[in-house]
């Protein structure tokens, strides 16, 4: 199994990229959040700059937030940079999509756009669709060396729903999903394993990736701790905001989180402006915990939603995951905590 890291992108994130090269991580994900990060190509650039063999990936690019012959322009300048070495993760927008008020795109679109980033990373003339009308686009001079469209640039799809996993079984090198209660994270690749199967593929030739917040927890340790609440706390609250967002029904919902999310959305109606109450909920989205969010991070969430455990526990866990056919976790550092990369590469050293 490989072992990644992901990070909000600054513009000094290349200094925990490399450092993650030297302890052995494989990869470093970078998420494409507009409106809550630096910009992830700029943060990708330097990192590439500074490092020889760690894989790089957008993890994940908006198709909405840049249009395909610019987001093509830029894996090709970083895939000259770093040959080989990157990744195109795409999805159709959570976070970076829901932080601008919008939901995810459609999935036709983001198939489309994937296939015209892809055949101008190939080097040929593909039809664009811009302001209503066909246009044929390619890159004009990549014998110029300005870019690189001669190394391949794996897709790796973010998929949930089953219509997002047929369309990755088809398409894509490689899977992405968040990790959150382990039932469901084996479930979910068994769902994608099914689909590959559908789609007349091999389950194995499909890269898989799980992506967690979490913390390694030091003997005599408890999961609602200072350390545990910074470095796996913040992904308690996004579950939250996925349930107001997507306005499921309370009933549907395990009774111990009943209650809390009730609470949770009477707070969500407090917030300012009321015709654009994201932008309180999305503040710190997967990178701190606010205040008033507090609360709901409880040492029982934190056990049972992130990858938060002693190390004994949680080599186990990774255990079962591998068998299960994930080919990658990759640990998220959130800002102001990245020394847990060295507590990341301790537990994995000897997996």
């Amino acid at each position: 199994m490989d072992f990644g890291i992901a990070l909000a992108p600054g513009v000094d994130a290349w200094k925990v990229v490399e450092r993650a090269e030297r302890l052995g991580f494989s990869h470093a994900w970078f998420y494409d959040t507009q409106m809550l990060c630096a910009d992830v190509f700029v943060a990708m650039a330097l990192a590439a700059e500074r490092t020889s063999r760690i894989v790089l990936g957008t993890g994940v690019l908006v198709p909405t937030n840049r249009i395909a012959p610019v987001a093509a322009n830029a894996l090709a300048s970083l895939n000259a940079l770093a040959p080989g070495r990157i990744v195109f993760g795409v999805g159709t927008g959570f976070t970076a999509r829901n932080t601008m008020g919008l939901r995810p795109m459609k999935l036709r679109d983001l198939r489309d756009y994937i296939r015209v980033v892809r055949g101008l990373l190939a080097g040929e003339t593909v039809e664009w669709h811009a302001e209503g009308e066909p246009h044929l686009v390619r890159f004009l001079n990549p014998e110029a060396g300005l870019v690189n469209v001669r190394d391949p640039i794996p897709l790796h799809l973010s998929a949930f729903a089953p219509k997002a996993r047929a369309l990755t079984a088809e398409i894509a090198d490689g899977w992405m999903t968040f990790l959150s209660v382990l039932p469901r994270t084996l479930h979910e690749i068994t769902e994608m394993q099914a689909a590959c199967r559908a789609a007349g593929r091999a389950p194995e030739s499909l890269y898989t990736t799980a992506f967690t917040l979490g913390c390694v927890l030091a003997p005599g340790e408890e999961a609602g701790c200072p350390r545990a609440r910074a470095e796996a706390g913040p992904l308690v609250p996004v579950i939250f905001h996925g349930l107001v967002e997507r306005a499921l029904d309370d009933d549907a919902l395990p009774a111990d989180l009943r209650a809390a999310v009730t609470e949770y959305r009477a707070q969500y109606q407090t917030y300012e402006p009321e015709a654009a109450r994201y932008l309180r909920m999305h503040a710190g989205h997967l990178m701190w915990v606010r205040p008033e969010e507090e609360r709901f991070v409880t040492p029982e969430l934190i056990r049972m939603a992130t990858f938060t455990g002693t190390t004994d526990e949680l080599r186990e866990r990774i255990g079962v995951l591998a068998a299960a056919g994930y080919g990658q976790l990759a640990f998220q550092l959130v800002p102001g905590r990245e020394s847990a990369l060295d507590d990341w590469a301790r537990l994995v050293e000897r997996v």
